[in-house]
């Protein structure tokens, strides 16, 4: 059947929002459609139905479809664990490390797993819409590329190159993308699409006319700024850094953004919260003295996160927090902060030792063994919930005595003596409202109650609408047609 990619000129362009939007669009209008990202490099991951492990944002994609996540949706996954070394993720199980060293030969090699998945998708619906990685303009990347040209090339799947006009040079973005690529690259992009205006498109016609003379590309639109986009998961890491909240609700809530933090879409219900100040405390920032609550995220290195906790006096303040009578809740990585150690006796992290925990519960954690990948419900704090695991390692310790939830007869995670300090190995528990009332209530709050997956149903209904507004998606579907 079809299938349609779309790249960008840089990253965070909006290639990931836009790709959900459009699959929501096309399910919308009767196809069967399915997601897909040839190589993926981010430590936000999903737990697929098939026992792997996805790009969160494949995940979302998956969810604008109406389907559950499977690992063909995104076949490479690269998960930066150091300054140099990636895990690598291939059909959603742990392939191996790739260094800088083996990184592009071994990228090369990947291409035959990319289009057993890709060709496994197309066959199962009627549109496939792929979503880049970077931007075809890196051609000092090109040799070896599965994700871009050298995907769309050997898979023969029309580009539409999305630019994003709120950064700037826009035009100089998408022209200079056509100059720089190779001829043949070049003839694989169909059109543009220009993302994150804000005012009138009016405005902007001359620029769109401009753009499409010199490329000559044609312009399958002008998408506004999306409000929407606030309410869905982010997937880079690099959005904490912009990402602003409320300063004048009763209860802070505050998260260190630690360098190796993974999943932190785990926060993303405490943004609903009307009575919740969430702050991300970035380096050089302490941890605020009034806040009710600090939440440990995940991490991929959860070592490597513990040193950079010390180096930042983050451990000073979370210890000082819990002093002053403040509670304390760590999330996988988080979790294993929390305890006296972590021992990575096989270097599975980096190089092989043990480093001080918190030591704020009474446990110890060892990193060995597979990788547990498995979507789970429960109950804790007298709510059920649902969510997911993605971890290695193991904890044990007296604290464990009393877990702080129950996945069936199975128990997960700890709390301490003094019921301030709790940890837990599952992803996404904060999803679930009643959960997230119950633990609000322990610090003096109460959640609104907002549902929120529907929420983000609603926004990706509300960011199809705006695409059918301001995208021609019929010329779309014939281009990926045709």
């Amino acid at each position: 059947m079809g299938a349609i990619m779309l790249q960008g000129t840089g990253s965070d362009v909006g290639k990931s929002v836009l790709v959900a939007g459009l699959c929501r669009a096309l399910v919308r209008r009767g196809y069967r459609v399915r997601p897909f990202k040839p190589q993926n490099m981010s430590n936000n991951a999903a737990v697929t139905s098939d026992g792997g492990e996805i790009g969160r944002a494949q995940a979302l994609q998956a969810i604008a479809c109406g389907v559950a996540p499977h690992t063909d949706m995104n076949p490479v996954l690269l998960k930066p664990q150091a300054d140099r070394t990636s895990q690598l993720i291939v059909h959603g199980q742990v392939r191996g490390v790739l260094g800088s060293g083996n990184f592009r030969s071994a990228r090369g090699q990947l291409l035959g797993a990319v289009l057993e998945s890709h060709d496994r998708l197309r066959a199962d619906c009627d549109i496939v819409v792929v979503e880049g990685a970077g931007s075809p303009a890196e051609i000092n990347l090109r040799a070896g590329d599965i994700a871009n040209m050298g995907f769309a090339r050997v898979a023969n799947v029309p580009v539409i190159l999305v630019g994003d006009i709120d950064r700037g040079g826009v035009i100089a973005a998408v022209v200079g993308t056509r100059t720089v690529i190779d001829p043949d690259d070049a003839a694989m992009i169909r059109g543009f699409l220009i993302n994150k205006f804000r005012g009138d498109p009016a405005l902007f016609e001359d620029g769109y006319a401009q753009i499409a003379a010199l490329s000559g590309w044609r312009g399958f639109g002008v998408i506004p700024w999306l409000d929407a986009v606030a309410r869905l998961p982010s997937e880079d890491a690099v959005v904490l850094e912009r990402r602003t909240f409320s300063t004048d609700a009763p209860l802070v809530v505050a998260c260190p953004v630690l360098p190796r933090i993974s999943n932190f879409d785990d926060l993303d219900p405490l943004k609903l919260e009307p009575g919740i100040d969430l702050r991300m405390v970035g380096p050089g920032q302490t941890i605020p003295a009034d806040a009710a609550l600090v939440v440990l995220p995940g991490s991929k290195a959860s070592v490597a996160d513990m040193r950079a906790m010390v180096a930042q006096g983050w451990d000073i303040d979370i210890k000082a927090h819990h002093r002053r009578g403040g509670a304390v809740l760590g999330i996988c990585g988080g979790y294993q902060m929390l305890g006296r150690t972590i021992r990575d006796p096989d270097g599975l992290e980096g190089p092989a030792g043990t480093v001080d925990g918190l030591g704020l519960l009474d446990v110890d954690t060892v990193l060995s063994g597979a990788k547990t990948l498995e979507a789970v419900r429960g109950r804790a704090l007298g709510a059920d919930f649902g969510g997911y695991e993605m971890h290695m390692g193991r904890t044990a310790g007296p604290d464990c005595g009393r877990p702080f939830a129950m996945l069936g007869e199975r128990p997960d995670g700890a709390v301490s003596r003094d019921g301030r300090v709790m940890g837990s190995y599952v992803h996404g528990l904060l999803a679930s409202s009643a959960l997230r009332d119950a633990l609000l209530r322990q610090i003096g709050g109460a959640s609104a109650g907002t549902d929120y997956d529907q929420s983000v149903e609603d926004a990706l209904d509300e960011i199809a609408t705006r695409l059918e507004e301001h995208v021609d998606i019929d010329a779309m579907v014939t281009l990926a047609m045709a």
